[in-house]
């Protein structure tokens, strides 16, 4: 991997840490794909495959 590549990675894990404290802070549920399942993280660390938009 490149200087610039390690740059770029260490930047975006930053910014994408940041972004899931701001959204647990928010009450808003990070949202990932694992393994083709989509995956909620609620706000207390709960993680679910079935969340409520409401």
């Amino acid at each position: 991997m490149t200087e610039l590549s390690e740059k770029l990675l260490r930047l975006g894990n930053r910014a994408i840490k940041k972004a899931q404290e701001n959204n647990r802070k928010k009450g808003i549920p990070n949202v990932y794909c694992i393994n083709g399942k989509i995956i909620f993280e609620l706000p207390n660390g709960e993680l679910t495959t079935k969340y409520s938009f409401s």
